[in-house]
């Protein structure tokens, strides 16, 4: 099953290199990133306005956020909302698009078992992940050090410890998102919908109830416990600035760290059964 898994992974992860629309959103993720974190900062730092000056950050602080020790936070930052909606959806796309368009109906008349397929979509899926961050973590690192040199300030790395620390945090976040974006794909057979639901539970509902929970109290265990909660919270923990001090949006505060990265770890075993149980026990035609 295991040589299967990794015979489907390989197709699949051609399928993916060769779609443009994966391209288009893994470059998306990217300018969204540099813009939040390092244009809007930079120019804020520079002219002493801006979105990040606005909730009065002092500039010092200001320019220490876009240097290459802070890069590890740079690269998490964004990823509980804007990078995990764009993640999710290339999950859903992935999953969604096997019924839409047959392949996985196809693959499955060559042999290999359901669990085999989805496993290579999981697999496929994981592999962009890892490569996502890492051309983030480069990109970032560029403008950083470009900034700095520009500025006069150090190039020192992030350190050993908060680095892995960072590193990990994003994989477990955006690794949540990209499962997430497999279950929705695989339980509506269909990847228009898919993304919609997806797009619409992150950018919107989640923040929704957040909201509410404020005003409603017995609400909040509710809202603590809701995956891009946890995913905010575990990136806070990690040393992201929380989005009601000038920080990314989706940021928050509303967990501590282990029990953060608790909930993420269980949000993404649940997507992985429930994408598992929907394979096995439906009917493969969409």
């Amino acid at each position: 099953m295991m040589n299967a898994a990794l015979a489907s992974a390989r197709a699949d992860t051609l399928r993916l290199r060769r779609w443009p629309t994966v391209w288009v959103l893994s470059g998306i993720w990217v300018l969204l990133n540099l813009m939040f974190v390092y244009v809007f900062r930079y120019l804020s730092y520079r002219n002493g306005s801006g979105p990040a000056a606005g909730d009065g950050t002092p500039r010092a602080e200001l320019l220490a956020g876009v240097l290459p020790d802070r890069v590890a936070i740079a690269v998490v930052q964004g990823l509980p909302m804007f990078g995990g909606a764009i993640v999710l959806t290339i999950g859903a796309l992935a999953a969604g698009s096997g019924y839409g368009w047959g392949t996985w109906k196809t693959a499955l008349t060559q042999g290999p078992s359901r669990l085999s397929v989805a496993g290579g979509t999981v697999i496929s899926m994981a592999g962009l992940v890892l490569a996502m961050l890492a051309v983030t973590f480069v990109v970032d690192l560029g403008v950083a050090s470009a900034l700095a040199m520009v500025e006069g300030q150090p190039l020192g790395l992030p350190a050993i410890g908060p680095l892995a620390k960072a590193i990990g945090a994003g994989i477990l976040v955006a690794g949540m998102w990209a499962l997430a974006g497999v279950a929705i794909g695989t339980f509506t057979r269909s990847p228009a919908l898919a993304v919609g639901v997806g797009v619409v539970w992150v950018l919107a509902i989640e923040n929704l109830l957040r909201g509410v929970a404020s005003l409603l109290s017995w609400l909040d265990p509710v809202a603590d416990v809701l995956p891009g909660t946890a995913a905010g919270s575990l990136v806070e923990a990690v040393g992201a600035t929380p989005v009601g001090e000038g920080g990314s949006p989706g940021v928050v505060t509303n967990l501590a760290g282990w029990p953060a990265a608790a909930v993420t770890v269980g949000y993404l075993l649940a997507f992985l059964v429930l994408t598992g149980f929907l394979v096995r026990r439906r009917d493969i035609a969409g």
